[in-house]
């Protein structure tokens, strides 16, 4: 954009309309006389605020100093030229000879004017570039000495520097259509220049460009170098241009649509209006008529009008209304302070319970004494439960029935996978599609402020993740201190959820954030006994099966040795899970006979089970004989409740190496070398011939290797194997163990015992070695599970040796040779 910097822009027109002789265009008889024109030694000197003056240029200039009248005045009565610098810093009120730079032009006052507002206007124009060698004197004006500065015209007639100046004309013409700001007359002007020299001149002057930098055009002798910078300033300005007529274009577009809009939308309410009301009023006057039924607070209340308020200002059509609206429906859909009533019969909820579960007292006994205190105290913070099993044994239906006995809505959220914390807290309402937290959904779906709520899988959510860490959210939610102010990030107000019974699963607590483990009663639900798996399918599994595949009771039925066979030989779990997946199989083999009314066998018969279920999957889980040296049970803890496992281990001669197979994590080979270091350490306790551990190879191998076992509570069935098979000595017969050993003899606890339990039963063991400390974890098992076991207490390993190895060998023991 052509202007002076710091001045008001040169309105070519305005000029010539009424000044024709100040038209900026230089013949060239103008300029050769401007050429000849000496340079005196001695000029008065005009300092310029703002504004570098170049040679063949008219400017006009506004004077306010005393000292620059007096110049001006004198020099005009005189007709003598004057220097024109500029100074340094536009700030300076009386510049000396240090804030002038020393370049600068000679000039000729044209033109005084007295402008009406009592200012001196005076237009000027620029003959030749002058150098200031030495100021003179300072008053009553600045005078200095002088020296012709005159410019270097080489390569001014090749056809590079015409290319030159025929760009930079066609830049400036572009520049000048481009900026609304310049006449269009300008374009004339530079046209009609025919001097290349005031062509370079006079771009250079109304550049939109800083004032160091217009006077380095000024002292550059060289006229090409300086047409190149003004070219590359030219460039730059037309593409601040472009861009900036681009962005208007755009803007200008969007206005338009939005005042089409809005004209549009404006017809449309007036037709709303003759139809009988708008729909923005109405939504809103259904939105205040709910919001009148609210149990909320004062808070809440003037939240609500604040949101009202805003959204009544709001185009209909503009995207903030839905999301407005969409605030303004999950505030009304809420139930603040809204609660069901609890139903206190305690005999009512125990019966509840015992109808839906069998078994699972510890779960039910909790349930009564929360309905007890809530009877007695008519109000208290709900406990946060976890109930910890594996799978299959009914902790996610359990809650269910927790629901129906309590009489409250039940609310079901599933968290296996979980990785973004706006699923917990929800998103901020600024955000397109934002959508409150599962909490805050599933409060409103149950339209209850005290649901049952199970949060099912808590051990699956995944961790801390780019999204924010849900476990971290979850502490607030299941904490009875905080929850009471539960913030969502969508609702911006804090909501009570201290009344949500929360019920969370959960396979395994090692996966659980330990801040969240703590805030949580953990209820134990280990896996089933036989006898109750067979109880639990008599009163559960078979009679819904029955209902969901349309059979009824009379037409089919299961003996409880057939529910045992399917039970022994195709299952393998805790839970009932499979075994329900079985009978369901069962009943829809039944019901093709049923359906085409053809003769069949209404009783479920042995011998029919494997014609319809295959042959057995499963053997039953038994010890095996102690004829074998090096073969011992050991118990072990899965994911699916307990199992036993065998340690085996075989010498063969060799350099006394050590081989462990069996797919073994790193906890249990470090198990495996404690017992292995520690049974050479104390070979003499065993009349062990130390020789042995040089001259033979040790191969320890753990069956199904197909599985991954890991843990260090087989520590005591390793130690039980090696001594076994160093001695060759027999091992007890009936007998399986479970324990974590050190380097210093000790026996440690281990975990899971219930479960190993029900596995050692399954398995027709009498006879359980556990360490000292698991004693108090059998005290805690209902007496109907540890029927028919012995238990054996031990605190060191040479304990569990004296116990479990007899003192006769095997049938062939191995002879060692140690020659």
């Amino acid at each position: 954009m052509f202007k002076r910097a710091g001045s008001q822009e040169i309105i070519l027109s305005d000029i010539a309309d009424s000044e024709t002789e100040y038209i900026p265009l230089l013949s060239q008889e103008d300029e050769d006389q401007m050429n000849a024109e000496q340079v005196p030694e001695v000029l008065p000197i005009l300092p310029l605020r703002n504004t570098v003056l170049f040679p063949g240029v008219v400017i006009p200039i506004t004077v306010g100093r005393d000292k620059s009248i007096k110049l001006i005045r004198e020099a005009y009565s005189n007709k003598k030229p004057i220097g024109v610098v500029a100074q340094k810093d536009a700030e300076t009120d009386d510049p000396k000879s240090g804030d002038l730079y020393s370049i600068g032009t000679m000039s000729h006052i044209m033109k005084i004017l007295q402008m009406p507002d009592g200012n001196t206007t005076v237009i000027i124009q620029g003959k030749k570039r002058i150098k200031i060698n030495k100021i003179l004197t300072e008053e009553p004006y600045i005078m200095g000495e002088v020296i012709s500065f005159e410019s270097d015209k080489k390569h001014l007639e090749d056809d590079k520097f015409n290319a030159l100046i025929s760009s930079l004309k066609d830049l400036s013409i572009q520049i000048i259509k481009l900026s609304p700001n310049i006449p269009s007359d300008a374009a004339f002007a530079i046209k009609n220049i025919e001097s290349t020299v005031f062509l370079v001149n006079f771009v250079s002057s109304n550049l939109n460009i800083k004032l160091p930098e217009k006077q380095h055009l000024l002292e550059i002798s060289e006229v090409t170098s300086r047409a190149k910078k003004v070219l590359a300033a030219l460039s730059k300005e037309l593409q601040m241009l472009e861009l900036k007529n681009e962005i208007q274009d755009k803007v200008k577009t969007d206005l338009d649509k939005q005042q089409r809009d809005y004209i549009l939308n404006q017809q449309l309410k007036t037709i709303q209006e003759e139809l009988g009301g708008s729909s923005q009023a109405q939504e809103i006057e259904e939105l205040r008529e709910k919001a009148k039924t609210k149990k909320w607070s004062k808070d809440v209340a003037e939240l609500f009008e604040k949101e009202v308020t805003k959204t009544l200002r709001i185009n209909p059509n503009a995207m903030d209304y839905s999301i407005h609206l969409n605030y303004l429906e999950t505030l009304v859909d809420l139930p603040w302070n809204e609660y069901t009533k609890d139903n206190f019969d305690l005999s009512h909820a125990g019966k509840i319970l015992d109808e839906d579960h069998f078994g699972l007292e510890k779960v039910k006994e909790r349930i009564i004494e929360y309905l007890a205190v809530l009877k007695l105290k008519g109000d208290m913070k709900s406990p946060i439960i976890c109930l910890l099993g594996p799978p299959g044994v009914g902790k996610t239906s359990l809650g269910k029935s927790i629901a129906r006995a309590l009489e409250r809505k039940y609310i079901r959220m599933s968290l296996g996978g979980l990785r973004d914390e706006a699923e917990i807290r929800g998103h901020r309402k600024t955000y397109i599609g934002a959508l409150p937290g599962r909490i805050i959904q599933s409060i409103k779906k149950a339209n209850s402020s005290n649901p049952v709520f199970v949060l099912d899988e808590i051990d699956k959510v995944i961790g801390a993740t780019h999204n924010g860490d849900p476990s971290a959210a979850l502490l607030e939610v299941l904490d009875p201190e905080q929850n009471t102010t539960f913030y969502d990030n969508f609702l911006e107000m804090e909501f009570d959820l201290s009344k949500v019974l929360f019920v969370a699963t959960a396979n395994s607590l090692s996966t659980i954030h330990p801040a969240l483990r703590d805030r949580m009663e953990i209820i134990d639900i280990s896996g089933y006994l036989l006898e109750e798996k067979i109880e639990i399918a008599k009163r559960h599994l078979i009679p819904r099966q029955l209902k969901e595949h349309g059979v009824k009771p009379n037409q089919l039925t299961f003996p409880k040795k057939t529910i045992e066979k399917i039970i022994d030989n195709y299952t393998r779990e805790s839970g009932v899970r499979t075994l329900e997946k079985n009978i369901a199989k069962l009943i829809r083999n039944k019901a093709r006979f049923i359906a085409e009314s053809e003769e069949y066998d209404k009783k479920i018969s042995e011998e029919n089970i494997e014609k319809i279920l295959g042959a057995p999957r499963f053997q039953r889980e038994r010890g095996i004989s102690n004829n074998y040296a090096g073969v011992v049970t050991g118990l072990a803890w899965t994911a699916v409740g307990g199992e036993i496992l065998f340690v085996e281990s075989s010498l063969s001669p060799g350099k006394g190496h050590m081989t462990m197979t069996g797919n073994l994590g790193e906890v249990m080979k470090e198990s495996a070398t404690i017992a292995y270091e520690y049974l050479k350490a104390h070979c003499h306790h065993l009349d062990i011939d130390p020789e042995i551990f040089l001259k033979y190879n040790l191969h320890m191998h753990i069956p199904e290797g197909a599985t991954p076992k890991d843990g260090p509570s087989a520590g005591v069935t390793m130690l039980t194997s090696l001594a076994s098979i160093y001695t060759q000595r027999k091992v007890r017969a009936s007998i399986a163990m479970t324990g974590e050993i050190t380097l210093r003899g000790k026996v440690l606890p281990v975990g899971g015992i219930k479960e190993k339990i029900l596995a050692a039963k399954r398995a027709k063991i009498g006879t359980i070695v556990l360490s000292k400390e698991n004693e108090k974890d059998i005290l805690e098992i209902s007496e109907k599970y540890i029927k028919g076991l012995s238990f054996v207490y031990v605190d060191s390993m040479i304990e569990v040796l004296d116990f479990a190895l007899l003192k006769e060998t095997v049938e062939h023991p191995l002879k060692f040779k140690l020659n």
